[in-house]
This record gives structure tokens, sequence and C-alpha cells, in this order.
């Protein structure tokens, strides 16, 4: 009889952990997505090897479980579950994840105070960690309980903020639980999130240089031990960072900006046939949405109307994974297209001579001169990159290029 492990949760389609649990070297590993009365069933299939567990389940489990580890019982929750000997065996693996992730990312909520947005299991295994690691106070925030969205000037003075919500993950992403701002003393920002990598809150966090993480590492280090639970063998703890770094940049986007026809769309096709990546190019989505070039909306509706369109492309674009985006020649003319094309992306400018650059078909280029154009955008292509590469002689030394100096950028 073949044993099954998997995840189990309600929703599940843009979960990580079957890359996970296959570079461990389980390759049963699947996803099933079932209903609050599905659950029993499910776990007391004598084919069951060992499953994790995810939102909303994480506790309702546990009633269907004959041992409980003493951390899952302190935590209240439990994420993984394994069968020995025709029972089922209940275990919290996020509690190591959770305090991996802390110690990755330099987070110390010893003597501080922290707050714990949402209430669900994610929730209560944070607030053992800041336990265990001597939280001088540990706050959980609720929409209806009596620290809640509406009063959390009340603790203004909290040090550590952790999210455990769903607010501001794919496909809602670029909307923060919170505003940070409310914080004066404010020194570590946790969300467990892992996709977007970067959160709204986690990039307001970025932009005033305070120390934050994402989910992923969380995610990664609690399946490596959920893992040496489900085979009984010692977790393979040193195949944490291999793992994150291998699933950050299968989901990390490369974003290309630059100055209309420096080549951004054949080097963006280059790379993605390199890495396997999708290619994606934001007019191109534009022409799909609109049945119109981008050339033909400028030239009949104006600008301003374009960079509407332009935007919303943009966001459609940055919110996904595994991509090479390929960017209008003006897309660093809004502000607000940055966070969208950061939030999974690393951000590339090709920096091309003016007087190389093809103006043919491009109006903004014809209209205004290309000369005037490059010295007006240079400061914002700058702003917007985490990467600049001179352009080469081809295609394809471009895209070497950019793909050489990627490497340095985590």
């Amino acid at each position: 009889m073949e044993k099954f492990y998997g995840l189990i949760g309600r929703t599940l389609k843009h979960s990580m952990s079957v890359p996970i649990h296959r570079a461990l070297g389980n390759g049963l590993y699947r996803l099933y997505e079932l209903e609050p009365d599905e659950i029993g069933a499910f776990v007391r299939d004598e084919r069951l090897g060992g499953i994790n567990v995810t939102i909303p389940y994480k506790r309702d489990v546990m009633k269907f479980c004959d041992v409980i580890s003493p951390e899952a019982a302190e935590i209240g929750s439990a994420n993984t579950v394994v069968r020995r000997g025709g029972e089922l065996y209940a275990y919290n693996t996020d509690f190591f994840g959770f305090s991996y992730m802390l110690d990755r990312a330099g987070i110390d909520v010893s003597k501080k105070k922290v707050l714990i947005l949402g209430s669900g299991g994610t929730s209560l295994t944070a607030k053992a960690v800041c336990a265990a690691r001597n939280a001088a106070e540990t706050i959980t925030v609720s929409r209806s309980g009596k620290d809640n969205y509406e009063n959390l000037t009340k603790h203004r003075d909290a040090s550590i903020i952790i999210n455990t919500t769903p607010v501001g993950m794919y496909p809602a992403a670029g909307v923060s639980p919170l505003d940070i701002g409310v914080f004066s003393q404010l020194e570590g920002v946790v969300d467990v999130i892992y996709n977007p990598l970067t959160t709204k809150l986690l990039y307001d966090a970025e932009t005033a240089g305070i120390k934050h993480t994402g989910g992923l590492p969380m995610l990664v280090a609690q399946g490596v031990a959920a893992d040496g639970i489900f085979f009984d063998r010692e977790a393979g703890y040193d195949r944490v960072e291999p793992i994150l770094a291998s699933l950050h940049e299968d989901m990390r986007n490369t974003v290309l900006i630059g100055m209309p026809g420096c080549g951004k769309s054949t080097v963006g096709k280059l790379i993605a046939q390199k890495t396997g990546k999708r290619s994606v190019d934001t007019d191109d989505e534009i022409c799909a949405e609109t049945g119109r070039a981008p050339a033909e909306i400028l030239r009949s509706d104006g600008e301003a109307i374009f960079r509407a369109i332009e935007a919303d492309a943009v966001k459609i674009s940055g919110a996904a994974t595994g991509a090479v985006i390929a960017c209008g020649g003006g897309v660093v003319t809004r502000e607000e297209n940055y966070y969208p094309l950061h939030s999974n992306g690393v951000i590339c400018f090709i920096d091309a001579p003016p007087e190389e650059l093809i103006t043919d078909g491009r109006p903004l280029s014809l209209s205004r001169g290309v000369n005037e154009l490059y010295r007006e955008r240079l400061p914002a292509y700058r702003r917007f990159a985490d990467v600049t590469v001179k352009r080469r002689q081809t295609p394809r030394e471009t895209a070497e290029a950019i793909m050489e100096a990627l490497k340095d950028v985590r």
C-alpha cells in the first residue's frame, strides 16, 4: 500500500510546498484542497504517510489526531500530521520555521513589545515563539477584539510588527494591513506572506530602513523539519538555504527598463529562453487589453491616458512570478509603477547611448527628441534600477551581461 504525502488546505494553487518537498526527495508530495467536512475522512485514510496543514485547518485537524506533541499542544495548532503504528501524531514545525526566519533577518523580540496581526494558527505560533524568546509584551490584533485596527494608536510604542493575516497576499497585493509610520519605535517587521516576495508592508519597512523579512524562509525551514518527521530521520537543516535560494530565483522576476529602442523586448526574450522563465512585454499586454498599439494610443489619446493604461498593465505583469518583464520606455515616469515591479522583481536598467536608439514608430522620441527624453528620464531610470548594464553590441551580449550582473543580487 503506497503512502501519500502532501499539504491540505482550502486554497492551495499558489503554494510552494511541492517544490520544497521534491527538493528533499519526496516525489509523492501533492496538494489537496479540502472542504471542512472532508478533513476527518482524509486524515483517517490508512494510506496517509504524512501531511502538512495550512489555512484554515491548523487547529481543526488536531481533533482527529491521537497524539499531540508538546509544542502543538502549547501553541494550540498543528501544521504537520504523520501516521505511525495506526495512530495519528500532530506536530508544529512552524515554531522552528518562524524562529529560523527571525534569526535569519536579525530580528530580536527579547524584551520588546510585539504586535501580532491576526488570530489564526500562525498567529498562535508567532505568539509562542515570542514568549519563548522573552518578549516583554505580545499584543494580538484582530478585526473585532479589544485590540483592533481602529485603536492601534494605543500601541504606537511597539518595536516589532508581525503580520499573520493574508492582507497584501497575491492576487490582492499592493495593500498593507496598517501604516507603519504610526510606530515611532519600530525596529522589525515580519510578514509570513511569501507571494509577493516583498509585500507592501515589507516595502514600507524597507523604505524606512527597518529590518524586515517575508515568509519564504519560514516556509522552507518548517518544510525541512516536517520532512524529518515524515520519514523519522534527522532533518536536513543544511538544505534550508540552498532550497530557499533556488525558490527565490525561480519566483523572482527580471524586470527590464530603459529608453524606447534600446532592445528590451529582444533581450527579455533571450533571457527568458536561457532561464526557462516566461517572457512578458507590457506593451504587448496593452495591445492585448485595448486592441491598439501603444504608439497609436499615444498619438490619438495623449500621454496621460496611455500612462494610466500602462500602470494597469504594470500591476498585472508585476504580480506574476518567474517572469522576464520588458517594460515600456516611459514606465519610470510614474512613481506608482515602482512597487508593482519591485515586489517580485529585480529591476535592470539597460543604458544605451541616445544616438544609438531606434526612434522609428516611437512618437515621444520623435516629437520631443531622443536626447532630451534621455536626459529627462535618466534620474528615474537610476532611481528604479537595482542593476545598471550598459548595452552591448548585440542583444545576446546584453542578455549575458544582465544575467551575470544578477548573480550578485539577492
